[in-house]
C-alpha cells in the first residue's frame, strides 16, 4: 500500500511521506518519519522513533528497533546530493542508535545489507558498504565507507574498519579490533592495529565444518602466517590443499582478491 492507505498497525503519530510504499503487513511505532522513496516489505516492524530516508529498499521480515537512522544520506564530502540508494535484504534484526548511510556515485552507488544479519545497538554502515547474510555487528562496531563483509563474519564489540577493506566470510574480530587491511576469509583476528590470531575454529564448527575442514584450514593459516612466504608464494602452497577442503578455493579467492593487503 501507499501511505495514503494508512492501516491499524501503522501508528497515528508517525510522518509517512504519500510516495512510500509500505505493505499492508508493516507495523510502524509512534514518531517514525518514514521518507520519501521508501520501500518496506511484508512482516517488517519499525519500532518507534525511527527515521527511514529514501531511495531505500527494506525487504520482508525485518525488525527496526528505535532511535536507528536508516538511508540517510552519506557525510562523505564528495556527495552532492545524488539519488543514491540503500537496499536491505530480508529477516534482518536492526537494533537501537544503528546508522545505516547510502552509497555514492563514486563507487556502487548502493549500500547493500544481505538477509538474516544482525546489527546490534549503535553500529555503524557506511555509505557504499556490502554485508553479506547471516552477519553479526556487536555494538558499535563501525564500517567506514566502500567496506565488504562475507557471510557469516562476526565483528565484535567496537570493531573499527577503514574504508575499502574487506572482511572474508567466516571471519571474527576481537572486540576492540582496529582493522586497516584485509581479513582472509575464516580467520580471527584483533587488536588495534589488528593482528591475525588463528583460524575461527569454533564457528565453524557451530556451522557444520567437518573436522577435516578445520584442519585443513589450520594448515593453510599456517602457511600463510607462520612460514614467512609471500602472499603469492603463500597461494602456490595453498593449491593442493583444495583437494582436501573445498573450503580452501575460498580462502584462495579471498587473498586474490585483496587489495590493501591482509592483517598479519
Amino acid at each position: 500500500m501507499t501511505a495514503s492507505q494508512t492501516s491499524g498497525l501503522i501508528d497515528s503519530r508517525a510522518i509517512i511521506d504519500p510516495s512510500a510504499i509500505i505493505h499492508d503487513k508493516v507495523s510502524i511505532g509512534p514518531f517514525c518519519i518514514i521518507g520519501a522513496d521508501v520501500v518496506i516489505g511484508e512482516g517488517s516492524i519499525i519500532e518507534s522513533h525511527v527515521v527511514i530516508k529514501g531511495p531505500t529498499t527494506i525487504g520482508q521480515n525485518n525488525h527496526v528497533y528505535q532511535f536507528s537512522s536508516i538511508g540517510e544520506d552519506t557525510p562523505d564530502l564528495k556527495y552532492k546530493g545524488e539519488p543514491t540508494t540503500l537496499t536491505i535484504g530480508d529477516n534482518n534484526v536492526i537494533r537501537e542508535g544503528v546508522t545505516i548511510h547510502r552509497g555514492t556515485v563514486q563507487d556502487r552507488g548502493d549500500t547493500l545489507i544481505g538477509d538474516n544479519n544482525l546489527l546490534m545497538a549503535y553500529a555503524h554502515v557506511g555509505h557504499d558498504s556490502v554485508i553479506g547474510s547471516h552477519c553479526i555487528l556487536v555494538n558499535n562496531a563501525a564500517l567506514a565507507g566502500h567496506v565488504t563483509v562475507g557471510d557469516w563474519a562476526i565483528l565484535g564489540g567496537f570493531t573499527l574498519v577503514h574504508q575499502h577493506c574487506h572482511i572474508g566470510a567466516h571471519c571474527f574480530t576481537g572486540m576492540g579490533s582496529a582493522i586497516g587491511k584485509d581479513v582472509p576469509a575464516f580467520m580471527m583476528v584483533a587488536g588495534a592495529p589488528a593482528e591475525t590470531r588463528t583460524i575461527n575454529a569454533e564457528g565453524l564448527r557451530r556451522r557444520g565444518f567437518t573436522d577435516t575442514d578445520v584442519s585443513t584450514l589450520m594448515k593453510a593459516y599456517k602457511i600463510i602466517f607462520r612460514r614467512g612466504l609471500t602472499l603469492e608464494q603463500a597461494i602456490a602452497q595453498l593449491e593442493p590443499l583444495v583437494s582436501l577442503s573445498l573450503h580452501i578455493q575460498t580462502l584462495i579467492d579471498s587473498l586474490k582478491s585483496s587489495t590493501r593487503g591482509i592483517v598479519r
